[in-house]
């Protein structure tokens, strides 16, 4: 019981935070005349403060440090709690929107995913559009604070298989400060590369909103747009060409980012296996597609087809979900590779999803170290990556994580398939909400929007969302009766 009452003084602290995170929007508000819509951030913003002081103080007596098992209620809860919350305002300022779209919008943003419900959001008031891109903006953040500083306490996520090349991973069974010292470098890291990311959008001929908004969207690997046509309302090859580089930029590991400044050492990016393995299979994929599109007649030239495939693999490959073409019309092979390619390309420490570039090395390594093993029964054969020897503890994990990744997949696109979606849609709706990778195929492909799934639908994607945004096993392991044993 007292752990748990632990847990609410840190909830607390939390609501606490979004309170002030409310007063970006509610300043947009004000900025662009927009009075009514200031009043309802400013009021949810106080609201949030109010509560979580109020929650604080009822559990002060029960401030202590977390323990790594307290971990797991305190991210699953926080995320669903805030999440709730991002969800009111656009509630108050979105005539006809139910909770149900309401919280979709909210997780969507938070987990990175980046689909929406909405239609006619070029419309939208400034400020709820800024809140739906800081929400992206905010929830990568806490992404990579997890992935790089939490997450490995928990035993669950990348993180932990490689946690002596991290800058700052905390080695503690508890939840030490010197989180808080890890947080803040990459804090610093975060922001440093969306100012130039805002730079590099505003010389490509954004204004300055959108420049903002998109660059909150790509450093967090996110999918909303300030438009309903997405990056293809801008027409501009060089928009393309600086989202997708940054794209790219934030699919590497935010360890390798800070520790190459840090040390002033390039070279640090391709001794990442991450990294290298990550741009390897992006350039073969928009090499082979690319060609793949053009013989198929789709454009009628290949640098025609070279430039919209090489942002959809982007884009797609590193779970971003920002759209320059409609790709559902292209024949079916290239969307669907492209969608497969998310699953595995990000980095861990990233705020991309699915498995991982390093979990796909592992068990590709491990494949590999089986079929040697058959051949050589009594040879020694040690897993590598880049010359570090991943302990056996590491590869179950891995191996543990793909199984329930796969079974997830299997069971949610079965629940819609259930509520009479067609396979095709289902699948990828499910595929694109468990990596938060954006538009999938069918009816809930790039050409639409996702209005038309029912709230049952929507709230099988929200779960897929959710799970696969804390690694499964964070959630998961609140079903065991283990857990709350004492």
């Amino acid at each position: 019981m007292r752990s748990l009452l632990a847990v609410f003084n840190v909830l607390g602290s939390l609501l606490l935070f979004c309170g002030v995170l409310y007063a970006l929007p509610a300043i947009t508000a004000l900025l662009y005349g927009e009075s009514d819509t200031a009043i309802t951030f400013i009021a949810g913003g106080l609201l949030a403060a109010l509560i979580g002081l109020a929650l604080r103080f009822a559990t002060r007596r029960f401030r202590e440090q977390l323990k790594a098992r307290d971990g797991y209620l305190l991210v699953t809860a926080g995320w669903l709690l805030v999440t709730a919350v991002a969800a009111l305002p656009l509630m108050r300022e979105i005539p006809g929107l139910s909770f149900t779209d309401a919280y979709f919008e909210a997780m969507s943003g938070l987990t990175t995913t980046g689909v929406t419900t909405l239609s006619h959001v070029d419309l939208l008031p400034h400020a709820v559009n800024l809140w739906r891109h800081a929400l992206q903006w905010f929830g990568g953040m806490a992404i990579i604070v997890l992935a790089v500083a939490i997450l490995p306490l928990l035993g669950v996520g990348g993180m932990q298989v490689h946690r002596a090349d991290a800058p700052g991973i905390v080695k503690d069974v508890r939840l030490t400060p010197r989180i808080t010292q890890t947080a803040r470098a990459l804090w610093l890291v975060y922001l440093g590369l969306t100012v130039l990311c805002v730079l590099g959008l505003l010389l490509a001929g954004m204004s300055f909103f959108d420049a903002i908004c998109h660059a909150f969207t790509v450093m967090s690997l996110g999918g909303f747009s300030t438009h309903d046509a997405s990056m293809a309302w801008f027409h501009s090859g060089r928009v393309e060409f600086v989202s997708g580089l940054f794209l790219l930029v934030a699919a590497v590991n935010f360890s390798t980012h800070f520790s190459a400044v840090r040390k002033g050492e390039p070279s640090l990016y391709l001794r990442d296996p991450e990294a290298r393995w990550m741009l390897i299979w992006i350039g073969l994929s928009i090499a082979m597609l690319s060609v793949f599109v053009w013989q198929s007649g789709v454009y009628p030239s290949l640098g025609q087809a070279l430039r919209y495939v090489s942002f959809s693999v982007i884009s797609l490959a590193t779970t971003s979900g920002l759209v320059s073409v409609d790709y559902s019309v292209w024949p079916l092979f290239v969307p669907m590779w492209m969608l497969l390619l998310g699953c595995v390309t990000s980095s861990t420490g990233s705020p991309g999803g699915g498995i991982k570039m390093f979990r796909a090395l592992v068990l590709l390594k491990q494949s590999m170290r089986e079929m040697f093993v058959l051949v050589h029964p009594q040879a020694v054969a040690p897993l590598k990556i880049a010359g570090s020897v991943i302990p056996n503890r590491a590869v179950y994990s891995v191996l543990a994580f793909i199984f329930v990744y796969f079974m997830t997949l299997v069971l949610l696109t079965l629940a819609l398939l259930a509520s009479g979606l067609d396979f095709v849609s289902a699948f990828t709706a499910v595929l694109s909400s468990l990596n938060n990778a954006g538009p999938g195929l069918g009816l809930v492909g790039p050409g639409h929007s996702w209005w038309a799934l029912s709230d049952y639908q929507a709230w099988i994607c929200i779960a897929a969302m959710f799970l696969g945004r804390i690694e499964l096993f964070t959630a998961l392991v609140l079903f065991t009766p283990a857990f709350w044993r004492k």
